[in-house]
């Protein structure tokens, strides 16, 4: 697989990896292109440059772990996993389909490559702690990586979660929000607002970062900033737009859901050459 901390190549299949998530949600006729075209420089950053892992060893015990909290989002997770070598790239577009691997939640019955099967909302954060202080009890160099919906933070149990990781200082633990403003409904403002969102963070014993979540540079310096806190677990705020790269979709609470048509996804791949 390649491994590339230069920008300008991250961003190239960062490009890619929208196509790609374009052309399985429209070839499927449902899904969320919203929430994953928001989290792609998030998901590239992290698998082509900062997670230590091996498609060649997918169990290897010391390899970082991701965990995709906001399941809804597979796509780009299959999209990126499938660019690294972990599945089968010609079959992205069987996407929702029966007997594909590729469902419309990540699941590890279908994928045993996968860290965990995930959509629940909520309970992706929890999983993502256990990981974590597995590896500290066991002396490992393991990180564990997960990506939150900001919708999904108006859940409980994020926040007991979130309680228990500053308390016992998981350190080696990134919660990721992916803060795009736009939920199933509508904006999160108005539904259940999350400000004061880092100090909320704060409170519970993390610590934060607030970042642009597609600006690549900068992701690559607030992971570096994460790795190396000690004492803390980190909770890093990413800013991102929803429906990034479209200009029809972005910021557009229509494409939270709701699959393009043929025409539309062929305007927004006009957009992504």
């Amino acid at each position: 697989m390649l491994k590339t901390s230069d920008p300008t190549e991250l961003a190239a299949i960062s490009k890619k990896m929208r196509r790609q998530v374009i052309e399985m949600i429209t070839e499927a006729k449902s899904g969320h292109p919203g929430g994953s075209l928001s989290a792609v420089e998030l998901l590239v950053t992290l698998y082509f440059d900062v997670m230590r892992h091996d498609p060649a060893n997918p169990k290897w015990k010391d390899r970082d772990r991701f965990i995709l909290s906001k399941g809804h989002a597979c796509p780009i997770l299959y999209s990126v996993m499938a660019e690294c070598g972990y599945c089968p790239a010609d079959q992205l577009n069987t996407l929702r389909k029966l007997g594909s691997i590729y469902q419309g939640h990540p699941d590890v019955r279908f994928m045993p490559v996968l860290e965990a099967s995930t959509g629940s909302l909520g309970q992706g954060v929890s999983l993502a702690i256990g990981m974590a202080l597995a590896a500290k009890l066991d002396k490992s160099p393991s990180r564990t990586y997960v990506v939150l919906g900001d919708g999904e933070l108006q859940e409980g149990q994020i926040w007991e979660a979130a309680m228990f990781a500053g308390f016992r200082k998981v350190d080696n633990v990134v919660a990721i929000a992916d803060n795009n403003g736009i939920q199933l409904d509508g904006f999160t403002k108005d539904i259940m607002d999350l400000e004061p969102l880092a100090d909320k963070w704060r409170a519970f014993g993390w610590h934060v970062i607030e970042v642009n979540g597609h600006d690549i540079p900068a992701l690559q310096k607030a992971f570096a900033e994460a790795s190396s806190t000690s004492g803390k677990p980190t909770a890093l705020i990413a800013h991102t737009v929803k429906g990034k790269g479209v200009s029809f979709m972005e910021n557009n609470p229509k494409y939270h859901g709701q699959a393009p048509t043929l025409d539309e996804e062929k305007r927004a791949l006009a957009e992504l050459v």
